[in-house]
């Protein structure tokens, strides 16, 4: 698959060749359903809580006299049925556990293939240089506008691009991420993806990229591989 590359001003100036065999081939709905579920479900924190009608604060006292008001039989203010009241099955757990595991091979997989989906769509914008001299807002609004991105989007930087990571804080409906932190869930959260050229060659020669389910190519994985091989 051969996919434009842009610069900042909207004009495409190369071409860049994705292989789509590495990506999965073809789109699997069901296999990104699975992740975008397991991300979602492992964001939640578990600690919400509620009241049963003893923790409530507030008299036990009968509001009224049973008979003779016309009205409906009252009880005491802190029943479940009134305002204000507690809950009839409080939650009273130390913490929920929402958390979904995933086979490794399949979340690398899923990541692949949603970022396969996305360049199908072509919601994808594969930028030649996205860095900035300064950090302003104007310089991103302007990326924008030249590409025509009027929904919610999101620009994979590279940590170091300090400027542009500063310059996208106040532009509504973008959100930012590490390039090495693109996942199926932040694909699937936006309609399009921003992405420099070298970020997204390093992305697709990442841990991201491999069909096994050995340990991420990290530095300090790499030190640590690097002193067995010494010993």
């Amino acid at each position: 698959m051969d996919v434009p590359v842009y610069d900042k001003k909207g004009q495409q100036v190369d071409t860049i060749t994705v292989d789509e065999a590495a990506l999965g081939g073809e789109v699997n709905p069901a296999l990104i359903k699975q992740a975008y579920v397991r991300y979602h479900a492992n964001r939640r924190q578990g600690s919400a809580r509620t009241k049963s009608r003893g923790m409530v604060e507030g008299s036990t006292r009968k509001l009224y006299k049973q008979k003779g008001t016309g009205r409906a039989r009252p009880g005491p203010i802190r029943t479940p049925l009134r305002k204000g009241g507690g809950h009839a099955f409080a939650k009273t757990k130390t913490r929920e556990n929402y958390r979904l595991d995933m086979p490794v091979k399949m979340r690398r997989a899923a990541n692949r293939n949603a970022l396969l989906a996305k360049l199908v769509d072509g919601e994808v914008k594969i930028i030649d240089d996205l860095s900035f001299d300064a950090p302003r807002t104007r310089d991103v609004v302007d990326l924008l506008k030249a590409h025509n991105i009027d929904r919610s989007c999101l620009i994979a930087l590279d940590p170091a691009n300090r400027n542009a990571r500063l310059s996208c804080r106040n532009v509504d409906g973008l959100d930012a991420c590490p390039a090495h932190e693109l996942n199926a869930f932040n694909l699937l959260n936006h309609r399009y993806v921003i992405i420099a050229r070298a970020d997204l060659e390093a992305w697709l020669a990442g841990p991201s990229s491999r069909t096994g389910k050995g340990p991420a190519s990290t530095p300090r994985a790499e030190a640590r591989e690097a002193a067995k091989g010494a010993a």
